[in-house]
């Protein structure tokens, strides 16, 4: 594969600081491509900055800005923040996400929305904000994190399982959308990953969770085709061994 590809790109990552954010970071960085990181905690955003530099790479520019994605004051905040640093963004990765066990009769309208704002307002509002540089640039790549979810229910997941069906559909149609400027759009869908966030999840057996690091593997596979060839939406299944 041409990893050359992602040399001297500008990548947007929210939830930067998560287990497969962080997986991800870093391996862009490796391949070159600069940084715009961003998450709820600067000294943990910080501390992923220094650990980039330290034991990756100390060529490329790495910027962040704190925010809390379920405020529409603080996504306005995060875009100005790029736009200062950066003269463009030529990859996003929308990974912050929100994962929720409830069932119908102990879930709020407060939970819904918060919900739905992490994983789909936010997601939407990147979009359509950065896609404009891509449009521009005939370039862009745009990853959404979907969910096993995203395909099958499981009970107690109202509001996270149409969560990540509406981030599949909001996929599917940007994908339509923005395909015939050369920006291609990714749903990738895994199940459950070896994340703090996951350990919610009491009646599965943790161990055998996806490795957020193959994850992001997976995911810079993904973007780094060029041609014809594309795996718009891509469901990433435990093989479990026992």
């Amino acid at each position: 594969m041409n990893y050359e590809l992602l040399k001297n790109k500008n990548c947007f990552i929210t939830g930067a600081t998560g287990g497969l954010g962080k997986e991800i970071a870093k391996l862009l960085a490796y391949n070159s491509s600069n940084l715009f990181l961003t998450g709820r905690n600067k000294n943990n955003l910080e501390n992923l900055k220094k650990e980039i530099q330290k034991s990756i790479n100390n060529k490329i520019k790495i910027s962040y800005e704190v925010g809390d994605l379920n405020k529409i004051s603080d996504i306005h905040k995060i875009i100005k923040k790029a736009r200062l640093t950066l003269p463009k963004i030529d990859i996003l990765i929308n990974s912050a996400g929100i994962f929720m066990i409830k069932s119908l009769d102990n879930s709020t309208l407060e939970d819904f929305e918060h919900c739905f704002n992490v994983n789909v307002r936010t997601p939407f509002l990147f979009s359509k904000e950065f896609a404009k540089d891509m449009i521009k640039s005939k370039w862009g790549r745009i990853v959404n994190i979907g969910s096993s979810s995203s395909y099958q229910a499981f009970k107690d997941g109202s509001i996270y399982t149409a969560s990540k069906f509406a981030i599949l559909g909001i996929s599917r149609t940007l994908y339509d959308e923005l395909k015939e400027y050369n920006v291609r759009t990714f749903c990738i869908s895994p199940g459950l990953i070896k994340t703090e966030m996951a350990k919610i999840s009491k009646d599965q057996d943790f161990s055998t969770f996806l490795n957020p690091k193959e994850v992001a593997e997976f995911i810079i596979f993904q973007i780094l085709f060029d041609k014809e060839l594309i795996a718009e939406e891509t469901r990433l299944n435990r093989f479990i061994i026992k």
